[in-house]
């Protein structure tokens, strides 16, 4: 039997066991088994909207289990804590429940091929007090607690009638951290609708009275990835909506109290978000004796495996991949998509062949696209035949947004089900109220 493992069930990782177990479901000498500690999935570029309540996770959330099922792969929960790759197995940290009591022991899944597909988290550079005092959005859970800060501190605005808006700090000009300060402005818009009857002209009031976002960035201007055209457009846009924009400025401490600069300003804030940047887990660092680059990173080869043992892949943010002019494939989720495409044709190739020629890694670059809540859709995308990149904004970058996740969703569940997906959700958003409350 040969046993393809891939563990996370982030973007690349459930597009890549969806696809096998679909094309293996009635062979019984092929096993496709996903591995993640998470039991829901959630395409990451919209965790912001889950962390502002405009998505219910409850309700859109991709349950592992049920698309297992469907899907015809083993899914399997638990957190990776080592690989044997003498033996071809995975070990699998021990279960515990709610109140500590012992679930599951230590297991160990065998593998004749390994896919990492770990993903990536936060990098704060080692700047002090982020990791105790700043949240990030690198998981679900994370986006659920910055939703319920926010609440909290909206809750306790609205009961005391403060004369001080709730301070929200936020860490990084990148896509996340502009349309994260674009959607929070957008949900203060809303929640006006809210305000208590008994204060007079509150829910008439600008949304500063509610809310003050600060949004810093260490380089010198928003969406460094992005033409200048398009970082400036952005900027117009945020400081229309009045949020505070510091370029140029890096944050060299993060406390109770708000974000210290290195010129020793103080920028209070009671919410602080860091979206600065990504890096690969630490556990990446010493794991099995495989090659690791920047940003502990797994170098791949140009095929995806890794550069000490052909039977392990990596793909997604977790894999380091050096493109002909030097630079690395960004952590986009265009990124995983494509890798996850090229690792399922060296998996088939493999399966049928296990000396087969396996088709090696091109990136690809479409574009990116920022989507500043209802305010402004805009980016800069690549079509098949074009020669540079072609700015878009307005209803043609919305449309072009909104496709991407539906080409995830494709990929995951196919063109039919995609489609009942899309009506089911124009059903539902007319029936539940517009944001998340609590």
């Amino acid at each position: 039997m040969k046993r393809i493992v891939v563990v996370g069930g982030g973007a690349g990782g459930l597009e890549l066991v969806s696809r096998l177990g679909r094309k293996y479901r009635r062979r019984e000498d092929v096993e496709i088994t996903l591995v993640d500690a998470a039991e829901r999935h959630l395409w990451k570029p919209l965790l912001h909207e889950v962390a502002t309540g405009f998505m219910d996770i409850g309700a859109d959330a991709l349950e592992y289990r049920a698309h297992a099922l469907k899907n015809g792969y083993r899914y399997c929960f638990g957190e990776m804590q080592g690989v044997d790759r003498d033996r071809r197995e995975i070990e699998l940290a021990p279960l515990f429940g709610s109140k500590g009591q012992a679930l599951l022991p230590v297991r160990h899944i065998p593998y004749d091929y390994l896919v990492l597909a770990v993903g990536s988290v936060s990098n704060d550079f080692g700047t002090p007090g982020v990791a105790q005092n700043c949240i990030t959005l690198d998981s679900s859970s994370q986006a659920v607690k910055l939703h319920e800060q926010l609440t909290e501190e909206l809750l306790r605005f609205s009961g005391t009638h403060s004369a001080e808006p709730v301070t929200v700090a936020i860490v990084g000009g990148g896509a996340t951290g502009v349309e994260l300060a674009a959607v929070q402005h957008h949900v203060i818009e809303v929640l006006k609708k809210y305000a208590p009857s008994g204060v007079e002209g509150l829910a008439s009031a600008p949304v500063q009275r509610f809310l003050k976002i600060t949004l810093v960035e260490a380089g010198p201007r928003l969406l460094p990835p992005l033409p200048e055209s398009i970082s400036a457009k952005a900027l117009q846009t945020l400081q229309e909506l009045g949020v505070d924009v510091r370029v140029s400025t890096q944050i060299t401490e993060a406390t109770s109290e708000g974000l210290i600069t290195r010129d020793g300003e103080l920028i209070p804030a009671c919410i602080m978000v860091w979206a600065a940047g990504v890096k690969g887990a630490n556990f990446l660092r010493d794991l099995a004796g495989l090659e690791t680059g920047r940003n502990n990173q797994l170098v791949v080869t140009e095929t995806l495996q890794t550069t000490r043992d052909p039977a392990v892949f990596a793909i997604g943010d977790c894999a380091s991949r050096a493109m002909g002019d030097g630079r690395f494939v960004p952590p986009r989720a265009q990124s995983a998509h494509q890798m996850a495409d090229n690792c399922y044709r060296n998996l088939v190739a493999l399966e049928r062949d296990g000396a087969a020629k396996l088709q090696p890694y091109h990136y690809k670059d479409m574009g990116s696209l920022v989507n500043l809540a209802r305010y402004k859709t805009l980016g800069a995308m690549m079509g098949p035949f074009a020669t540079r990149e072609i700015f878009v904004e307005g209803l043609l970058a919305r449309l072009a947004y909104l496709s991407l996740y539906r080409m995830h969703q494709i990929a995951l569940h196919g063109y039919l089900r995609t489609v009942y997906f899309m009506w089911a959700g124009r059903i539902h958003r007319t029936v539940r109220r517009m944001i998340k409350l609590h």
